[in-house]
């Protein structure tokens, strides 16, 4: 209980404040362009509470999903009066100053969230800047089947010359089920495969079967798991499986898969000590691939991470560096969804990002919920920007055809644009609260 009550109350400070930023950028825009603002409101409904200050009403709603700023003469199927106050008396630049200016405060405010937490603590697991070299293949995957061998360094992927890790494993992700091409390197040969992605776990997102070189340490242990039995301690290095060195947890992971019920004997470095914790035995359940249930010890491991401090410029070159990629990804994702090649069950809803926003809360310090915030507020600014109707990218599209026609859209077309944008919109947010519902209600989602 005390976990929901975590990523409840996680969730409504995050987005709530997300939300107040995307609708005081629409706020202030226009009240420098001298529009009048009637409402500025978190949340849809019935208002709650509130006060009034000048022409506009300041109120928190019922429905606590979402915010508008509630504009004079916004509603282009509204009368108008010709009042120059009025939104729609105001030139199509003025409106999309005010429209674009939601989710470039998102926007901008990711760029400034991302800077403050590098000054303060910057930290990335260290396999991510490496080559991506294979350090092992797993039984019967697409790299498997491809032929791919430990040792083989990937030299080009998606247009992409030696890539890093970091560069990698996004485009693997977004390709599930879906030929993608590499350049491999194997000793002085170098030569091309194609291989499929499986979609995995519950997102369906694209795995080749390939693992890179990670240490394995332990982060968290499960309550009365035969790990926690067992006497593993939480930042333990697991070096050694059966006496045999370990490279990754997905080497453990597929060593496991083979010796079952069988105890295993694991060789950890504790504190600058080795020890052998002796005879731990697997337990076969579920994890967060409903259709890959597999024998497991009970912990989530995490990689081993360089932890530094950056200076403002340099925070702030990575911050833009950072939010650019991620941008550029967000569209991909987009666009491959339309397309119909990588599942909706790759987008999070309120729940979904309820639960991150609990995790990330649980966690040490302020920093993951500043990363985490930084990252949902960068895909709320672009999810905006989409050329939806009823959306911001919608009215800026909008603008943009009456600019070259030099008119108006005719209000019946617009109408109609609207209503099925609404319904568009209503079906896709019950299919994420589904997709998210059935991510979380039959499993077990800790590996």
């Amino acid at each position: 209980m005390s976990d929901i009550l975590i990523s409840v109350a996680a969730v409504a400070v995050v987005l709530g404040f997300m939300i107040l930023i995307h609708e005081f950028g629409h706020y202030a825009v226009a009240k420098l362009l001298g529009v009048r603002v009637e409402q500025f409101a978190i949340g849809f409904g019935k208002r709650l509470v509130g006060f009034r200050k000048g022409d506009t009403d300041y109120r928190i709603n019922a429905i606590p999903l979402g915010g508008y700023v509630k504009m004079s003469g916004e509603n282009p199927m509204d009368e108008r009066t010709g009042d120059p106050a009025e939104f729609m008396s105001h030139p199509r630049w003025h409106r999309f100053l005010i429209a674009i200016a939601g989710p470039s405060m998102n926007i901008l405010l990711a760029i400034f969230l991302l800077t403050v937490v590098y000054m303060v603590h910057y930290e990335y697991p260290v396999f991510l800047d490496k080559p991506a070299v294979i350090e092992g293949v797993k039984h019967d995957s697409p790299a498997a089947k491809a032929g791919l061998q430990p040792g083989d360094r990937i030299v080009k992927v998606d247009g992409i010359e030696n890539p890093t890790w970091e560069q990698l494993q996004p485009r693997v992700w977004l390709s599930p089920n879906q030929p993608l091409t590499i350049g491999i390197q194997r000793g002085a040969q170098t030569f091309e495969k194609t291989i499929v992605p499986q979609a995995v776990t519950t997102s369906e997102v694209g795995s080749a079967g390939w693992f890179p070189e990670d240490p394995v340490i332990v982060g968290q242990l499960e309550p009365n798991s035969p790990a926690a039995k067992g006497g593993l301690k939480e930042n333990d290095r697991i070096i050694a499986l059966d006496g045999k060195p370990l490279v990754s947890i997905e080497a453990m992971i597929e060593s496991l898969q083979q010796t079952k019920e069988t105890p295993v004997d694991l060789t950890v470095m504790r504190d600058g000590q080795t020890q052998i914790l002796r005879q731990l035995t697997p337990v076969l359940g579920k994890t967060e691939d409903p259709k890959e249930p597999r024998y497991r010890l009970g912990f989530v491991a995490r990689s081993e991470t360089k932890v530094t401090t950056l200076p403002f410029g340099e925070a702030l070159n990575r911050s833009l560096q950072q939010n650019k990629k991620y941008s550029l990804l967000i569209l991909e994702l987009a666009k491959k969804i339309v397309q119909g090649k990588v599942s909706l069950r790759a987008v999070s809803g309120p729940i979904g990002i309820a639960q991150d926003a609990g995790y990330a809360a649980e966690q040490k310090g302020w920093t993951p919920l500043m990363e985490l915030t930084a990252g949902i507020s960068l895909n709320l600014g672009i999810f905006n920007l989409l050329p939806i109707p009823i959306m911001d990218g919608g009215v800026i599209l909008f603008l943009f055809i009456e600019g070259l026609m030099r008119r108006d859209v005719s209000l019946r077309i617009k109408e109609r644009v609207y209503q099925a944008a609404f319904v568009f919109l209503v079906l896709f947010a019950v299919m994420v609260i589904y997709n998210d519902l059935m991510k979380i209600l039959p499993i077990d989602r800790r590996p």
